[in-house]
């Protein structure tokens, strides 16, 4: 399946990858991940800081699948509000997935500075405005909430918005925790760092097929006849995890994005802050480094990538609208669109682990808008489970949940 189409920043900001080759021959490792894009980079980090020796294959050039698509903004808030979350989970493991999420963030700022990688990680203010009265009223249970929780929060009014930010909205909840990076730099950067430290291996545009047990090892065929023997198995390949899968966990969605020409930096909003909204399907925009704009939003469930692609425009037109209709004194021009297929789970949290009867196969799957905080989590938590260390997260983001 094409993950996305169109003209994604990512791929255009950045040079290709070129340093790995496709897999040519039967190789044995301890872990072979699934995925190369910022979630299998983040899990082959922490094996590979943990003396582990693990192999990376993907299907698709290097970083090449939903990383180079996504819009890479890191919050601890999820995709599912914290009060309609204890109200489905319970107070207690709804603020164990916030607080895992808050903590993610520092973490992957401390991995990038240790390893010494340029993932243009910036630390901003996150602003998420009502989008009309029902909104409001959302906010404000979300915002006693989190208080209650102790989790970094303040609420502004409506003059605070306009006198601050120049937005005419009714209310909004902001917290200065938030983050934004370059998630296909940041993955390069990763898989670089530890084919040269750690002599990771890397085979891109090879695609498992199968697999089967023996004994106590998997062995996986590729499509042109190799096999791949290991021990443990790491699907970190986002909804392509479902051939790995009995049933299907997810729901598919279509998504939007753009970014416009570069700016002055004086054009752009206050904090450069990343902004969205309590509606739902939401609107969410951020900044780069090269001070342009970038945005996204109006989900549709998916269907096809032709149906899909087809929408490109019309879908670009009204996250122009949206935004003009936000800030009406930004000359915010379009310069490249994209669009992309991702995953949504009910509860807007991940799954991670194994699955049931799967003993040594682990799924690093962070669906929703969070995906790069939890796939932090899940690289921590598969490490943890594979050194036989116990980690207080797991029960929250299994399977059997």
């Amino acid at each position: 399946m094409d993950l996305h189409s169109g003209s994604p920043y990512w791929a255009i900001k950045n040079s290709l990858y070129q340093g790995a080759h496709p897999l040519q021959e039967n190789i044995s490792t301890d872990v072979t991940i699934i995925g190369t894009g910022i979630t299998g980079a983040l899990v082959a980090h922490e094996l590979c800081e943990a003396g582990i020796t693990c192999t990376m294959v993907d299907k698709r050039a290097i970083a090449g699948g939903s990383t180079v698509a996504s819009t890479a903004q890191l919050q601890y808030e999820i995709d599912v509000s914290l009060y309609k979350l204890s109200n489905e989970i319970g107070n207690k493991n709804a603020t164990v997935a916030y607080r895992a999420s808050l903590k993610s963030i520092n973490d992957l700022e401390a991995l990038f500075n240790k390893a010494q990688i340029d993932a243009e990680f910036v630390r901003v203010p996150t602003l998420l405005l009502a989008s009309n009265r029902a909104g409001l009223r959302k906010l404000k249970d979300e915002y006693q909430i989190r208080k209650e929780s102790k989790l970094p929060v303040d609420f502004l009014e409506s003059i605070d918005l306009q006198n601050k930010y120049q937005i005419d909205r009714l209310g909004a909840l902001w917290n200065d925790t938030s983050a934004q990076i370059d998630c296909y730099k940041a993955a390069v950067g990763l898989i670089q760092h530890h084919q040269k430290k750690h002599d990771l291996k890397v085979y891109p545009y090879t695609e498992i097929i199968g697999y089967k047990r023996e004994r106590s090892q998997f062995v996986l065929q590729t499509l042109k006849g190799q096999t791949i023997t290991c021990k443990y198995v790491i699907i970190a390949a986002g909804f392509e995890a479902g051939r790995f899968l009995p049933k299907k966990i997810m729901d598919l969605l279509s998504t939007y994005a753009l970014v416009s020409e570069p700016m002055r930096p004086e054009q752009l909003w206050p904090e450069r802050c990343l902004i969205w909204e309590t509606r739902h399907p939401y609107f969410y925009m951020r900044t780069t480094a090269d001070n342009r704009i970038m945005m996204g939003g109006e989900d549709i469930p998916y269907k096809n990538a032709k149906l899909r692609d087809a929408k490109l425009l019309q879908k670009t037109k009204a996250l122009e609208r949206k935004f003009h209709k936000l800030f009406k004194h930004i000359p915010m021009i379009t310069d490249f669109s994209w669009c992309g297929t991702f995953s949504s789970t009910h509860d807007g949290l991940p799954y991670i682990g194994e699955y049931k009867d799967k003993k040594n196969m682990f799924f690093a799957l962070g669906y929703g808008g969070n995906g790069i905080t939890f796939s932090m989590i899940a690289a921590q938590i598969i490490c943890n489970k594979i050194k036989g260390k116990k980690d207080p997260r797991e029960s929250v983001f299994s399977f059997d949940r």
